[in-house]
């Protein structure tokens, strides 16, 4: 009978023994993730994206960046263009066709093939074009490139005789200088419809009396507002016939 009991007191040890290893051990092992990478020496940690742990995503900060105006930007060099990019797909080139699509050539009776893009000929040593000549003979009459208000006519010593125009949403302003005179009409305050004639080539300011032609330029305006101020956009890949 005794040695039943001790047989018996045997089993009941043992089984609570592997009861207790069983419990030790997790029905899933935790999973083993890799510790992310450090961040790159000097990107701020407000600047790694989450979603891949360690990448560091370098947001531009613009908070400190000067825009250039008009006219001051003329002494500001242009960027080259980044390797395989053209000036047509320059983010504020694209940005302004999204708004108003194309523009239409501004001087009757020239085609877009006849031009050469001007806007980054230098201007002397210290400035760029920032605009388009387009040749035609004095007179022949200048066109809207786009609907927009005449916000100002005025008269310079380099533009002559020139006019600027604001798109309906007042972002963009077209600028046309050189002007022989303005059409029969027009005034500070008007709509202009795009192809309307607004004027006629000349060669008053400036411009060289041997070659007439109309200086066309369009810029982004500054929240002010003001018609003399903005940055300048290449007109020609937003135009067309």
């Amino acid at each position: 009978m005794k040695w039943l009991m001790s047989f018996l007191f045997g089993v009941l040890v043992g089984a609570g023994g592997l009861f207790v290893v069983l419990r030790a051990v997790p029905d899933d092992p935790a999973p083993v993730v890799a510790a992310a990478p450090a961040p790159a020496a000097g990107v701020p940690a407000a600047q790694i994206d989450p979603h891949l742990p360690g990448a560091p995503v370098v947001q531009t900060d613009l908070t400190e960046v000067d825009l250039p105006l008009r006219p001051s930007s003329a002494s500001v060099p242009a960027p080259a263009p980044a390797a395989g990019t053209t000036t047509a797909t320059a983010p504020a080139a694209a940005a302004a066709m999204a708004v108003h699509g194309k523009l239409l050539l501004p001087v009757q009776g020239i085609k877009l093939a006849a031009l050469a893009d001007t806007y980054d000929q230098p201007r002397g040593s210290q400035r760029h074009h920032e605009a388009l000549d387009i040749m035609a003979p004095k007179g022949t009459p200048v066109l809207a490139a786009a609907d927009g208000k005449v916000e100002k006519l005025f008269t310079s010593k380099p533009g002559g005789t020139t006019l600027y125009q604001f798109d309906p949403s007042g972002k963009y302003a077209y600028y046309y200088a050189h002007l022989e005179r303005y059409a029969d009409g027009v005034k500070e305050g008007m709509d202009l419809k795009k192809g309307e004639v607004l004027g006629y080539v000349g060669v008053t300011g400036n411009s060289d009396p041997n070659a007439p032609h109309l200086h066309f330029a369009v810029f982004e305006l500054t929240p002010e507002k003001q018609w003399w101020k903005g940055t300048p956009l290449n007109p020609f890949p937003l135009m067309a016939d």
